[in-house]
C-alpha cells in the first residue's frame, strides 16, 4: 500500500499572501502562457481610479493588461452598497457583496487587479463636499496612499473629474482624492505610519480618462488620444469584446454589453506629473533597463521567448527555473517579487500541473475538525515535480506524469469567515477596519488556504490553494464555492421587523442554531434593549434537546410609550459579550456562493396607523422587499407574475402593486398596463413604482402622459412640501410633517416630468440649492379607480420600519371615502 502523503492534524491558519490580491495557479492554454511570457518583459504599471462598481472602463483596462501587458489595478472607493439591485432584493452590504463579487468577475476576463478602500457607498451626493461629510476623507486618503506605495503605480488615470463634469459627489469626490493621493504617496511626511512596510512612491502622471456619455462631451482632440481597439491573436478576440464580456459581469447593474469591434480611441487629460505626448507611459521605461543588474533576466526572458512551442511549453521549464533563480539577484524588492510571482504561475502552467482542496462539506463551524481532500496531477511529461511541504509540513512524494493523486488531511477551523470589512459595525459612510493591513484587498487574505510546497526540476517554491467545497448540478455542471466557517451558534428572527401597530404587544420566534459538532452545555442570551421598549424575557438560558441542533424560543415585544413613534435595533448578546450572529446566504449563478453573519437584529417600529387595506396583488419589477413590508402590518399580498397577472380577476384585490422599475425589466409591461388601466377604469387603485429613464421597454405609465427624468432629492431629511388639504394626506391616515422623519438615505429619485395637468402633484420636495421637484408623487383619478406612480423611495423606507412611510404607503393604497 502506498504510504499517505500526509495523515496528521493541522491547525488551519490564515496565510497572508505577498501580493493585495491573491493569486490562484493559473489553468491556462498554450496562447495564454505565450501571452504571460511576453509580460515577463514588461516592466509597467498603471491603476485606474474611479468610485464605483462599472465606473472603471474595462476597455482600456483589458487593453493595459493584455495588449500593453502592464500591471493593472482598479481602485474602487465603495463596493457600490448603495446602489439599485436589477436581479433581486438585496440592498446596502448586501449588494456590496454582491458587486464585489462581480467586479472580480470582471477582472478575471479583462485580467486587471481589484482593489477596495473603506468608504461604504451611503446613496446618491451631489457634491463632493456632502460625500465627505459621510466618508472618512483623511482615512480614505490614506487608504488610496496605502495602494499606490503597494502597487507603484507609473500612471494613474481617473474616470472623473474633481468639478461637476464628474457627475454626483462620489465620482467628483475620487478625483479629489486621487489628485490628493497622487501627491501624498511621494510624500514622506504623510502617513508615516506606513512606512515601516513600504516606501514613499513617485507617481509619473496623473490623467483624466475622459469620454462623451450622459449628454456631455469632454473629449477634445489637443488631449493625448490612444487607439485601444486592437485585435489580440493569440486570445482570438478585440479588447472591445473582451471589454464587453467584463462588463456584462456587472449583472447587479443590467449593463449587459454587446463586444465591440475595429477602431476604439480613448481620450486623456492632463491632471498633474510629467506631460505625456504619445503613450500613456511616456518617459517610463517599462523594459528590464529600469532595473540594475538585469542583463542576464532580460537574456533569458528573451531566449524563453524565442524558443517557446505552443505544442510543448513543458520545453521552456529548464530556462523558467533559471530565471527563477536570476530574480532572486534583483535588489529591486518590488519588481523581484512581482516577476517571481508571474514566472512561478508560467512554471505551473507550462508542467501543467493542477492541485485542489475540496473540504467534504460546504460549511463548518469554528473549532470543528474538517476533513479536506486533496489532489495534484503533473500533465506534461519530462518535468520533474516533487511534494515537499503541505502547510509546512515536511513531505517526499514524487509526483509522475498524468498520475492524479489524492490524499487528505484533517483540519481545525480557527476563525470565521465572515467579510472582514463586516466584522465590526459600519457607519453610515464608512467600513470600521481595525487593522490597516488588510486595506485594499477584495476579499479575505486570510480566507482557509493551504500551502503546497513543490520541488520542480530541483527548485522550491510554495503556492497556497483556497479550501473549497464542490459539487456536481445536473444543468451547471461542477460548481466551486469557497468554503464557510459559521459562528458556533447562530440563530434567526421570524421576522426583520416587529411593528408595533398603536403599541399591541408583537410576538417574534427566535430560531437557534448550534453549527457545531462539539459544542454543548447551555448559552446565556440578553437582550440589549433599548430605551422606551419591554422585551420579554430579556435574557434566558438556551440549551438543545440531546440529539437536535435547533431550539426556538418566543419573545415580546412592545412599546413603553403608545404615543410614540420610534424606531430601534433589538440585538442580542452572549455570556462573552459577543453578539449573536445570523448566517445569511446569497446564492446567484454568475457568482460564488456568498455567506456572511450579521448580527441577529430586529428594527422595532412603533406606528400609530388605520389600515383598511386588506389584499392587494403585487407584481415584481427588479426586486424589492414591499411584500414582505406590507404582510408585517397584516396585508395579505399576493405576489403574481406576469402571466398570472394577465389571467387573475385583479377585482379581488383592493390595489395592485408594480415593483421598481418594472418598465425596466418587464417585457410584458405593454400587455399588463392596459389591464391595469382597465381595472382602474373599474374602480381599483394601482400603485406604481419608481423606474430608470433609460432602458425602458414602454413610455406608456399611465393613463395620462408623463416622462421620466433624473432628478432626486438625496436629503433623506430634505423638507417635504405637500398639500395638507388633499385626500391623500387625510384619509385614513392624517399625514403630518413628523411623518416625514428618520427616512433613510433619500427622499426619492428618478422623478417624473412633462407631466400631464390631470395628475395631482401634491408633494414638492428639494435638495439645497436646487428648485422645487414636483415629480416625486402623482395621483390621478380614471374612471372610478386611483392610480398612482411615485418616486419616493418607498422600496428603501418600508423594510427600514419607518412609521410614516407605512402610514402614507396605506393611504396611497386605500380607496377615498
Amino acid at each position: 500500500m502506498r504510504k499517505p502523503f500526509l495523515s496528521v492534524i493541522i491547525i488551519l491558519a490564515g496565510i497572508l499572501s505577498a501580493s493585495l490580491v491573491k493569486a490562484q495557479h493559473p489553468q491556462w492554454n498554450a496562447a495564454e502562457i505565450k501571452l504571460n511570457l511576453e509580460k515577463l518583459n514588461v516592466l509597467g504599471s498603471v491603476l485606474y481610479f474611479a468610485a464605483h462598481p462599472d465606473d472603471e472602463n474595462t476597455r482600456l483596462i483589458a487593453w493595459l493588461a493584455q495588449e500593453k501587458k502592464y500591471r493593472t489595478g482598479y481602485l474602487s472607493l465603495t463596493r457600490g452598497d448603495g446602489g439599485q439591485n436589477l436581479i433581486g432584493t438585496e440592498q446596502g452590504i448586501e449588494l456590496g457583496l454582491i458587486r464585489t463579487q462581480e467586479l472580480l468577475a470582471a477582472r478575471k476576463i479583462d485580467k486587471g487587479e481589484q482593489f477596495f478602500s473603506s468608504a461604504y457607498d451611503f446613496g446618491f451626493s451631489k457634491t463632493p463636499e456632502e460625500t465627505f461629510e459621510f466618508w472618512d476623507k483623511r482615512r480614505v486618503l490614506s487608504e488610496a496612499v496605502w495602494v499606490i506605495r503597494k502597487f507603484r503605480p507609473d500612471v494613474i488615470i481617473t474616470r472623473f473629474p474633481p468639478d461637476p463634469r464628474g457627475g454626483h459627489g462620489h465620482h467628483q469626490a475620487s478625483a479629489i482624492l486621487a489628485h490628493e493621493a497622487f501627491k501624498a504617496a511621494a510624500d514622506p511626511t504623510q502617513f508615516p505610519e506606513q512606512l515601516q512596510f513600504v516606501t514613499p512612491w513617485q507617481v509619473k502622471r496623473l490623467l483624466w480618462n475622459t469620454a462623451n456619455f450622459g449628454g456631455q462631451n469632454n473629449t477634445r482632440e489637443d488631449q493625448l488620444k490612444i487607439d485601444i481597439g486592437d485585435y489580440n491573436a493569440l486570445l482570438g478576440e478585440s479588447y472591445g469584446e473582451i471589454a464587453a464580456q467584463s462588463r456584462s459581469s456587472h449583472k447587479s447593474q443590467g449593463f449587459g454589453s454587446a463586444g465591440q469591434r475595429g477602431s476604439s480611441i480613448e481620450y486623456f487629460d492632463y491632471v498633474d506629473g510629467s506631460p505625456a505626448e504619445k503613450t500613456l507611459l511616456d518617459g517610463v521605461d517599462t523594459s528590464w533597463k529600469r532595473i540594475q543588474n538585469s542583463t542576464k533576466v532580460q537574456s533569458l526572458i528573451d531566449h524563453i521567448n524565442q524558443t517557446y512551442q505552443v505544442e510543448k511549453p513543458e520545453l521552456v521549464i529548464p530556462e523558467l527555473i533559471q530565471l527563477h533563480k536570476a530574480l532572486e539577484q534583483i535588489t529591486d524588492d518590488y519588481w523581484r517579487k512581482e516577476k517571481t510571482r508571474e514566472v512561478e504561475q508560467l512554471i505551473l502552467a507550462c508542467a501543467g500541473i493542477w492541485f485542489e482542496s475540496i473540504a467534504k462539506k460546504p460549511s463548518y463551524a469554528l473549532g470543528d475538525q474538517m476533513k479536506v481532500d486533496h489532489s495534484i496531477i503533473v500533465r506534461r511529461p519530462n518535468v520533474s515535480v516533487e511534494l515537499t511541504q503541505l502547510n509546512g509540513h515536511d513531505m517526499h512524494e514524487i509526483l509522475k506524469t498524468n498520475k492524479l493523486q489524492k490524499d487528505s488531511v484533517l483540519l481545525y477551523a480557527n476563525s470565521t469567515t465572515q467579510p472582514y470589512w463586516l466584522i465590526e459595525a459600519h457607519s453610515k459612510g464608512k467600513f470600521n477596519v481595525s487593522d490597516f493591513n488588510l486595506t485594499g484587498f477584495p476579499e479575505n487574505p486570510n480566507a482557509p488556504q493551504l500551502s503546497f510546497g513543490l520541488r520542480i526540476n530541483g527548485e522550491n517554491m510554495t503556492f497556497n490553494q483556497p479550501i473549497q467545497y464542490k459539487y456536481t448540478d445536473p444543468v451547471r455542471g461542477e460548481i466551486y464555492n469557497p468554503i464557510v466557517i459559521l459562528p458556533q451558534l447562530s440563530a434567526k428572527s421570524s421576522s426583520p421587523l416587529a411593528l408595533t401597530q398603536n403599541a399591541a404587544a408583537v410576538k417574534v420566534n427566535l430560531t437557534f442554531h448550534k453549527n457545531g459538532m462539539e459544542q454543548a452545555g447551555t448559552f446565556n442570551i440578553i437582550s440589549n434593549v433599548p430605551q422606551g421598549w419591554e422585551v420579554s424575557p430579556a435574557s434566558f438560558d438556551l440549551s438543545f434537546d440531546k440529539g437536535s441542533n435547533t431550539a426556538t424560543k418566543q419573545i415580546t415585544i412592545k412599546p413603553i410609550d403608545r404615543s410614540k413613534s420610534s424606531i430601534d435595533t433589538l440585538s442580542f448578546q452572549l455570556a462573552k459579550k459577543e453578539y449573536l450572529k445570523e448566517i445569511k446566504t446569497i446564492d446567484y449563478s454568475h457568482i460564488p456562493n456568498i455567506v456572511y453573519f450579521p448580527d441577529v437584529a430586529i428594527k422595532m417600529s412603533n406606528i400609530s396607523l388605520i389600515n383598511n387595506v386588506k389584499t392587494v396583488a403585487y407584481i415584481h419589477g427588479a426586486g424589492d422587499l414591499i411584500p414582505e413590508s406590507l404582510a408585517a402590518i397584516g396585508i395579505k399580498v399576493d405576489v403574481l407574475s406576469s402571466a398570472q397577472a394577465l389571467k387573475a380577476d385583479l377585482n379581488t384585490y383592493d390595489a395592485v402593486i408594480l415593483g421598481v422599475r418594472i418598465f425596466n425589466v418587464n417585457r410584458e409591461i405593454a400587455q399588463l398596463q392596459n389591464k391595469l388601466l382597465s381595472y382602474v377604469n373599474m374602480g381599483g387603485t394601482v400603485l406604481e413604482q419608481y423606474n430608470v429613464n433609460n432602458g425602458l421597454i414602454s413610455k406608456h405609465f399611465g393613463p395620462f402622459p408623463f416622462s421620466i427624468g433624473r432628478n432626486r432629492v438625496t436629503d433623506e431629511m430634505a423638507k417635504v412640501h405637500f398639500d395638507k388639504n388633499d385626500p391623500i394626506f387625510n384619509y385614513p391616515n392624517k399625514i403630518s410633517d413628523a411623518d416625514f422623519d428618520h427616512w433613510v438615505q433619500e427622499r426619492g429619485l428618478y422623478f417624473a416630468e412633462d407631466i400631464d395637468k390631470r395628475y395631482r402633484t401634491p408633494i414638492t420636495i428639494q435638495d439645497p440649492g436646487e428648485p422645487l421637484h414636483n415629480g416625486s408623487l402623482l395621483i390621478a383619478q380614471y374612471g372610478k379607480g386611483k392610480f398612482v406612480y411615485t418616486s419616493l423611495s418607498f422600496f428603501r423606507q418600508l423594510p427600514a420600519g419607518i412609521p410614516g412611510a407605512y402610514r402614507l404607503f396605506v393611504n396611497l393604497l386605500s380607496k377615498s371615502k
